[in-house]
């Protein structure tokens, strides 16, 4: 693994060593369950636990009454999408069974698409789809049109997680609040990337995922603003205000604030290091290859990001090369070891040959200069070979 150059950020990040060096405090030493409050161990674990949410808290300028602790954003974003719904039956019932409106880009992830597609089968939600352009943007008039008309949620993430789009979240936000419309926002790209502002910007509810910000997986966040109940997924305890019973993952916990600490204080530094690289990079793979096509929107996005297409050369045979020497993905989503078009490239309506050649490279705060030069002549060399074959 190590003599493999790892450019994969978006589908997860490497765990920064002061991070995991507390998660393995509170995993061998101080290794108390929060709620026991008997002893010191547990209080030990209790005082980490709020020290992590007012690490959250400050980072994205939430209060720390509105963290939520959860497996990660998956669970995160279904909390909001299943309980919203929910609490809208009432509504429907008096409206003689209308499904209930959720207005969702389709750009979204996997775990927004697929949760509010199983409601609609079910017969409890409608989906309203936004519209967005070849960079993945978002039409704003569009969103302020249908949101006119009323509706139970609105979803829209705050950074895409393939082509790397930032959207303008402060704005979406506030047409959001101004048609009195609940904005949940999947900011799992986005936190400790850029700068978020829960409690100004008009959202309701805020994912975040640990694994994408140098913490450990299996840990997450919902922040929900005060006073927008949300009725519970699990049950048996009544932790976390009743909203998500179970033991509290309190090494993983930990993690996650230690590492929004640490993005709060490093994270302008080192995203202007990333960009660099990353320029460095396309500017390479541009030059060598002329016919080479970046995707997204390039005035706004990660610093990470650079989402290529080849095109006419399928991305897989791509990936078969480099595979022993690079961590890239194709733009295609796997689900259950089936592979299929990317989502997110087909709503974009981009041509099927850029669709077929498009590759994510995902940079992040350990990627080396050598590494992106090293990188950069594996995937040069790569496209020339297979050039040659056609």
């Amino acid at each position: 693994m190590t003599n493999i150059i790892y450019l994969d950020y978006h589908s997860t990040t490497p765990v920064d060593p002061r991070v995991a060096e507390k998660v393995m405090y509170y995993m061998t030493t101080a290794f108390g369950k929060a709620n026991s409050v008997d002893h010191d161990y547990g209080n030990a674990a209790a005082k980490a636990v709020k020290q992590a949410r007012q690490q959250i808290a400050d980072l994205i300028n939430a209060s720390p009454k509105e963290i939520i602790f959860t497996s990660g954003a998956t669970e995160s974003i279904n909390l909001v999408i299943q309980g919203q719904i929910s609490t809208s039956l009432d509504y429907q019932i008096a409206q003689q069974n209308t499904p209930a409106k959720i207005i969702v880009s389709p750009v979204e992830h996997k775990a927004v698409i697929d949760t509010c597609k199983a409601l609609v089968k079910k017969g409890l939600a409608e989906i309203i789809w936004l519209k967005v352009n070849q960079q993945a943007q978002i039409d704003l008039e569009y969103l302020e049109k249908v949101c006119a008309d009323g509706a139970a949620l609105l979803c829209v993430m705050a950074a895409n997680n393939e082509v790397g789009t930032i959207y303008p979240i402060k704005k979406i936000g506030a047409i959001a609040s101004s048609h009195n419309i609940p904005f949940l926002c999947d900011a799992s790209q986005a936190v400790g990337k850029i700068p978020l502002n829960f409690q100004d910007w008009g959202i309701t509810y805020l994912a975040i995922s640990g694994h994408k910000l140098y913490a450990p997986k299996g840990v997450g966040v919902l922040v929900v603003r005060k006073n927008n109940l949300l009725p519970p997924m699990i049950y048996g305890g009544g932790h976390q205000q009743g909203l998500r019973s179970g033991t509290l993952n309190v090494p993983g916990i930990v993690g996650v604030g230690e590492a929004c600490r640490l993005r709060r204080l490093e994270m302008e530094q080192d995203e202007n290091a990333i960009a660099i690289l990353r320029n460095q990079l396309q500017n390479q793979l541009q030059a060598a290859i002329p016919e080479l096509v970046v995707n997204g929107d390039l005035n706004n996005r990660l610093s990470g990001n650079l989402h290529i297409s080849i095109p006419d050369i399928s991305n897989t045979a791509i990936i078969a090369r480099v595979r022993q020497q690079l961590a890239i993905s194709t733009g295609a989503a796997c689900s259950s070891g089936v592979v299929a078009p990317s989502h997110v490239l087909q709503a974009m309506h981009l041509p099927e040959n850029i669709i077929d050649g498009s590759l994510r490279i995902g940079l992040g705060k350990f990627t080396t200069q050598a590494e992106v030069e090293k990188a950069s002549c594996i995937l040069i060399n790569t496209i020339n070979e297979i050039q040659k074959l056609y």
